[in-house]
This record gives structure tokens, C-alpha cells and sequence, in this order.
């Protein structure tokens, strides 16, 4: 059976999340305008830095500071190669943190489709005040049946 457009895209964000590098979860980002990839990301060591899965996480209040997430990575591709990102939405396969929620709302960024909760409510209500449509993949799934 052929995917919906947005199983589509969680598929593919789930496989650009095998490309992570710290061991502590595989997160992948695709950013879509239109029905077409604009960036991806996974999470990562910045360029010219070790990867956790080389050295070791470096952590801070059981957060990796050696990783840039997923979020940040494909809003990154976006600047690096001149493609803009205002009115796209993000397939991601965790709900994004505060900081990434903030670099997706300055992005452009309209909807964010995420498959893992991992809620936070200062993001959440940022989100819902620069008008970010914020869904879970399951609920979206649930509502198809």
C-alpha cells in the first residue's frame, strides 16, 4: 500500500536518524515544503568535532553537550546551502527541546510532526504563540483509521 505523505516523511526521518552518532538517541529531522525535502539532520557533533560515538558523550545535568540535535542540524543545512525554510514543516522522530523549537519558530518553520513525546512546556507554549502547529505522528495515524 502506498504511504500517506506523512508516513512518507516519518519514514524518512526515522532512516536519516540511523545516521546519528550519539549513543544516547537516534533523532532525524526532515524539513518539507510542498511535498519536497528541503534539509535533513540527524544529531551529531558539530564539523571538525569528535562524535560521541568516538569519544564519549560530554555531559552537563544528563544532557550531551558534544551533540547538536537533529532540529538544529537541518535548520543548519538549510543556512550552509541557501535554502530557506519559512513555511515548511518539520517530520521529526522526537518533539523537539526549547532551544530546537525556537530555531524551527525563527526558521519560518509552520507545523512540526513529531513521533516520540518528549514534552516540554516552555516549547510547547512558544510554539502555540508564534502560531507553530505542533502534532504527534500517532495522533495524526489514529485520527487515519
Amino acid at each position: 500500500m502506498r504511504p500517506g505523505w506523512d508516513e512518507y516523511f516519518m519514514q524518512i526521518a526515522r532512516t536519516v536518524g540511523t545516521r546519528a552518532t550519539c549513543p544516547r538517541a537516534s533523532v532525524g529531522c526532515v524539513l518539507v515544503r510542498e511535498h519536497r525535502i528541503l534539509t535533513t539532520g540527524y544529531n551529531g557533533a558539530p564539523r571538525g568535532v569528535a562524535h560521541c560515538n568516538e569519544v564519549g558523550c560530554t555531559l552537563v545535568n544528563d544532557h550531551c553537550m558534544r551533540a547538536t540535535h537533529a532540529e538544529a542540524n537541518a535548520v543548519v543545512q538549510g543556512a550552509l546551502h541557501g535554502v530557506s525554510l519559512q513555511d515548511a514543516t518539520a517530520y521529526c522522530t522526537h518533539q523537539p527541546c526549547v532551544n530546537c523549537s525556537k530555531l524551527l519558530i525563527s526558521a519560518g518553520v509552520r507545523k512540526i510532526v513529531y513521533e516520540t513525546a518528549y514534552p516540554d512546556p516552555i516549547a510547547s507554549e512558544l510554539l502555540a504563540e508564534a502560531g507553530v502547529a505542533l502534532t504527534s505522528y500517532g495522533m495524526l495515524e489514529g485520527a487515519r483509521r
